[in-house]
């Protein structure tokens, strides 16, 4: 009997060692796999490479342009003509006898007074002098259509960026830039100026008690329009800021997501019975009902976008089209899988009774899959608010428009920090309503949302 053990347990040992020595060879080769496949990337993305190009000084430029503005004091060198304006823009414009507490204007002469004693000051047509506190006053002079610079110390620092056309300073005070046809001075101040109201407006300038006192009791600004009337309408027509635009883009944004998530649900519902194995019998019209919802669901959905586009035009209308065609072929998997699991006993219940097919579908298995359905359109609805803002840039619709062209004009970042931020505010309205809607139908309740 011994013997016996002996050779079962000779012949159990190599197979007990082998199926270890596959487990040691699982556990150091997986994480060693992972390992090499890392370097590879490290290697064939060029991490070395994209550090040496990062330029963090652009970076910190842009990150202070999300929650600061510009305030640009520009001379014409051919004309000598003087202009202050917020972010440059004709609409920020200070009109005459209006400026800045830091800028002051006498005769040919302009001075501009920058933070920590930092200083910029136009004489005449071709001549400006920076003040740069510890290192003494550059001067740059326009000399036949030439741009000359003097430095203190007969060297070019690294903030000055100097050639015969174009002198720049950077400093942490604002920047100087000169070129043959302008002077231009940058002051950066913290906030979103005008953003309630441009400098036209009557309440520019006011304290936000002055404006609660004429909104309640303080005569009348302007006497065709009351005071409360003309405070409404100065901030929903800034000229500058466009919120009464940018809340309509708000709402076509969230009408293409509805529109598109709604119609993509209405569209599917019955092409789903066609799909489901318990509902149809016939393997050639399930199959292709699955894959044409295989094909809409494969070709993404900004590519139906860009295709949409072309054939029928930008627009809202388009990009709610887009998102609808996309979401077929989502809903149409996840609905015929529902029905795929229902339950043929309430089915039945109702066949007994002499119920018609339409009225056994109405009654025995909407009620079933109704909780999936109206959970995944909510939910889909919820994502495709975001992803209308995508497609919004694409069909030219919406908050995505907005938020492209304020990108693209790399000049107003605080314009594209606003939108950012109406962005997420809608996202997360309308993450709070699908789950209250989804707790009200579904579950009964307030949701806990």
């Amino acid at each position: 009997m011994a013997a016996v053990d002996a050779v079962a347990a000779g012949d159990v040992l190599p197979a007990v060692n082998k199926l270890l020595l596959r487990k040691r060879m699982i556990a150091f080769g997986v994480p060693a796999a992972i390992t090499a496949y890392f370097i590879y990337i490290f290697f064939a993305f060029d991490f070395l490479g994209l550090a040496e190009r990062a330029r963090m000084d652009n970076a910190q430029i842009l990150m202070s342009d999300f929650i600061s503005h510009k305030t640009h004091v520009t001379r014409d060198n051919r004309s000598g003509a003087m202009d202050v304006s917020i972010e440059g823009e004709a609409k920020g414009q200070y009109p005459d006898g209006l400026l800045p507490e830091w800028v002051t204007m006498t005769g040919d002469v302009t001075q501009v007074t920058l933070p920590d004693g930092h200083g910029v000051t136009f004489t005449g047509r071709d001549r400006v002098s920076y003040v740069h506190p510890g290192y003494g006053t550059v001067d740059i002079v326009l000399v036949d259509g030439k741009v000359q610079l003097t430095t203190p110390d007969g060297q070019v620092p690294d903030w000055i960026n100097a050639s015969e056309t174009r002198v720049s300073l950077t400093t942490e005070s604002g920047r100087l830039s000169v070129t043959r046809a302008r002077t231009e001075v940058f002051r950066y101040s913290y906030g979103w100026e005008l953003f309630f109201f441009t400098l036209d407006s009557p309440f520019y300038g006011k304290s936000f008690g002055e404006i609660v006192g004429l909104a309640i009791s303080g005569d009348r600004v302007d006497p065709a329009q009351s005071n409360i009337a003309n405070i409404v309408g100065s901030v929903w027509n800034n000229a500058m800021w466009r919120h009464g635009d940018v809340l309509w883009a708000i709402f076509e944004t969230i009408l293409m997501a509805f529109l598109g998530t709604m119609s993509a649900a209405l569209v599917t519902l019955p092409l789903a019975f066609l799909a489901a194995s318990n509902f149809t019998p016939f393997v050639a019209v399930r199959q292709v009902a699955r894959r044409l919802f295989d094909f809409v669901r494969g070709v993404d959905g900004l590519i139906w976008t860009i295709i949409l586009s072309r054939a029928f035009g930008p627009g809202p209308m388009t990009g709610a089209l887009a998102i609808a065609i996309t979401d077929v072929g989502s809903f149409g998997k996840i609905f015929s899988e529902a029905l795929e699991n229902v339950d043929n006993k309430q089915i039945e219940g109702l066949a007994s009774t002499g119920a018609k097919p339409a009225l056994r579908y109405r009654f025995g298995v909407i009620p079933q899959i109704m909780p999936v359905l109206l959970s995944q359109v909510l939910y889909y609805l919820e994502s495709n608010t975001r992803s209308a803002t995508v497609i919004g840039a694409i069909t030219g619709g919406g908050i995505g428009l907005l938020l492209t062209q304020a990108i693209s004009t790399q000049k107003d970042w605080e314009e594209v920090s606003y939108y950012i931020v109406l962005i997420l505010l809608m996202v997360m309205a309308m993450d709070s309503l699908s789950g209250w809607l989804r707790g009200k139908l579904i579950k009964g309740d307030d949701g806990g949302h």
